[in-house]
């Protein structure tokens, strides 16, 4: 086995160094070519080309950025794609000087002695268009990958070196049995699925924008059909690239067959909390903009995640509560059904106050804060007789619980106080009389 594994190795390496050979002498030849007189001179009409585009980009880009800045009615968009050519000038100027050169040439000169400057005119053009189309790729990794991938693929078409560098390529790979793996195969697998994927999330993104858009689709139902497009649309991209290279799916199913039952045990967290958060979507218990209280916090929910649950309290502080603790810990919607929520307020008066005025008095002073619902008229009733006082609770309605609750509450407090300070009514705290029993002496002991 390992003899074979020698043999195949030695065998790549005498094709590589073949193919590498001859690369090598068409490189010798070019070299040498540029030896003759006319080709040292188109090389020259090439720098002199690049010299006027440069200089002539750096007197024009300071007079067009001082014309974009008067453009404040374009839109953001045109804006976007200005500086693009405010920043590739120099690039454009010398494809459009170098085009001039070249249909002059060939209109005064023999087609043979404007080869290289067609060269050149061609990677110039080529390149600039891979970089402007290549801008409408959002993601910067993925437009690294692209652009530098189709400048490499131009570059060779059009040097005409692009069999050489495929054998090169595939002739350094990989065998074990039937299966076989090369460096072409490798750059063919990532340049077919970073073009799938691009169209994948294009596809997403745009269908994500309609739906979110769509007020007929609940919120929660609206986060489960987009995450469940985005997992569709990337998977069928995994395994559609795979294909098209020439990967045998079948190996993969069994591979991750085994996969997932190790995950399965290791993850169970992890897989917990997604069916949680898919069932949370399902059964629409919370969704984005909902107010609820988990355990002691209290906060709206930003975003549904698979993981996690997104809330944000009145503090600014930002909790993400796993989805599992949803599902299983009890969780207080204020906004589930609907909008109302009832307050309560505990106080207490002195027995000299008649209770009949401090309920009267106790909702006229709940009614005169605004969030206050009048249409649910508050109520007070007498819940107790403490040591020191009348006990009453004091019941309110308020429709906007995002608005908060300590604050309601703190405003009810204080308009109780303000009226039954407008109408004498006390508010009694305990109080000890300490009495000094005849014969008894106080006094204090010093520590040695």
């Amino acid at each position: 086995m390992e003899d074979e594994t020698r043999n195949d190795l030695a065998d790549q390496a005498a094709e590589i160094a073949e193919i590498g050979q001859g690369l090598w002498s068409q490189a010798i030849v070019f070299l040498e070519s540029l030896l003759r007189p006319w080709n040292a001179y188109q090389l020259g009409i090439i720098l002199a080309t690049f010299l006027v585009a440069y200089v002539a980009g750096s007197v024009l880009a300071p007079k067009l950025h001082a014309w974009l800045r008067g453009r404040e009615g374009w839109p953001k968009w045109r804006l976007r794609w200005a500086l693009v050519v405010h920043k590739r000038l120099r690039g454009l100027l010398f494809v459009a000087f170098m085009w001039c050169v070249l249909l002059v040439m060939r209109e005064v000169t023999w087609p043979s002695r404007s080869y290289l400057v067609g060269i050149a005119a061609n990677l110039a053009l080529a390149w600039i268009i891979v970089t402007f189309a290549t801008r409408l790729i959002g993601n910067p990794f993925m437009r690294s990958i692209v652009r530098y991938g189709a400048w490499a693929w131009i570059t060779l078409r059009i040097l005409g070196l692009t069999e050489p560098t495929i054998g090169v390529l595939d002739a350094a790979s990989y065998e074990a049995g039937d299966f076989r793996i090369s460096l072409w195969l490798l750059v063919q697998g990532i340049f077919i699925l970073s073009v799938f994927f691009l169209i994948a999330r294009f596809i997403a993104r745009q269908t994500s924008v309609r739906i979110q858009a769509n007020e007929d689709i609940s919120p929660s139902m609206r986060v489960l059909v987009v995450k469940f497009i985005q997992v569709v649309m990337y998977g069928a991209a995994f395994f559609i690239g795979l294909k098209a290279v020439g990967f045998d799916l079948t190996g993969l199913a069994v591979l991750s067959g085994a996969i997932g039952v190790g995950l399965g045990f290791g993850l169970q967290k992890v897989v917990s909390n997604l069916v949680s958060g898919i069932i949370i979507l399902l059964d629409k218990s919370i969704k984005p903009g909902d107010v609820i209280t988990v355990g002691s916090t209290f906060g709206w929910i930003n975003s549904l995640g698979a993981r996690y649950v997104s809330i944000t309290t009145r503090d600014g502080r930002e909790y993400l509560i796993p989805n599992e603790d949803l599902i299983t810990t009890q969780v207080v919607n204020w906004s589930h059904s609907n909008d109302f929520v009832r307050l309560d307020i505990n106080f207490g008066t002195a027995y000299s106050d008649d209770p009949h005025v401090v309920r009267k008095l106790a909702i006229e002073a709940a009614l005169g804060v605004d969030r206050v619902l009048n249409f649910r008229p508050p109520v007070c009733h007498i819940v107790g007789f403490g040591d020191s006082s009348v006990d009453y609770v004091l019941r309110f309605w308020i429709k906007d619980p995002t608005g908060g609750l300590t604050n309601i509450r703190g405003n009810v407090f204080l308009a109780l106080w303000d009226t039954f300070k407008e109408h004498d009514i006390s508010i009694p705290f305990p109080q000890r009389e300490v009495k000094m029993i005849e014969g008894s002496e106080l006094g204090t002991k010093t520590l040695d």
